[in-house]
């Protein structure tokens, strides 16, 4: 039996990887699984690298990506355990502020999961509130702004943030909210990098290019693309790159 074994695996390879482009050519599943190794390696860095912090997920819709957080989170016994953060309005998006938020694909009350419907998608993959998972509901303009809610409904350390608003005013409040959150080693990962509108930089990435104006503490460099839509950073302290560092790498000097 065994010396017929080795004839084996070339087909079986050969089927795994027709399979797998086969898969991909499905946009949605594509989707999920790009998304999935984003996951994996960001959990799996953060725990090697010793960065401690909680998962802060911003845009929640349908609990899709946040429990492949939660799984990936726990992938490895020996992974600490970390609480997943919900911010979320659980009314779809938010009236559009100015031209910067502007995208076909984003309108007003899109992609609304109420809270009764995210709590059951997430304890039907196994979490349990409060000590798994927490949510923040409400619109950013209105939870995140300082002093809005009391210090124990907020993540104290965050090592994983993953913004999936959509909008340029929606991100401009994460950012904002997240500037005393950032240190050394964390991961920041924007969901919607290259959606932009026809003629104008807009969404995540304009707000992103504001924030970088006034944030010298940190350089931001590239992780991992997240398919051809979303990007990652891996947040450093710039006092501990050497000289000119960061105009030979990352994203911005």
């Amino acid at each position: 039996m065994a010396k017929f074994l080795p004839g084996l695996f070339g087909p079986l390879n050969s089927l795994r990887k027709d399979l797998r482009a086969r898969l991909l050519r499905d946009n949605r599943w594509a989707d999920d699984w790009y998304r999935r190794e984003f996951f994996r390696a960001a959990f799996y860095a953060l725990h090697f690298n010793g960065i401690a912090g909680d998962y802060a997920e911003f845009g929640c819709h349908d609990a899709k990506t946040f429990r492949m957080a939660y799984r990936w989170s726990r992938a490895h016994r020996r992974m600490p355990k970390r609480m997943l953060w919900a911010f979320d309005s659980f009314q779809g998006l938010p009236p559009a502020e100015t031209g910067k938020d502007d995208h076909p694909a984003w309108v007003a009350g899109a992609m609304a999961t109420d809270e009764a419907r995210f709590h059951r998608l997430c304890q039907g993959a196994g979490m349990r509130q409060g000590s798994d998972y927490r949510t923040v509901p409400g619109f950013y303009s209105d939870t995140l702004r300082p002093g809005a809610l009391p210090a124990d409904a907020l993540p104290r350390e965050i090592a994983l943030a993953y913004i999936d608003c959509d909008l340029h005013s929606s991100t401009r409040d994460v950012l904002n909210y997240l500037r005393p959150h950032l240190r050394h080693g964390m991961v920041v990962a924007f969901d919607d990098w290259h959606c932009i509108a026809a003629g104008a930089i807009s969404g995540e990435r304009a707000a992103f290019l504001e924030f970088l104006e006034t944030e010298d503490r940190f350089h931001f460099l590239p992780f991992r693309g997240i398919d051809w839509y979303g990007m990652s950073f891996v947040v450093e302290d710039r006092r501990l790159l050497p000289g000119r560092a960061t105009e030979m790498i990352g994203y911005r000097t």
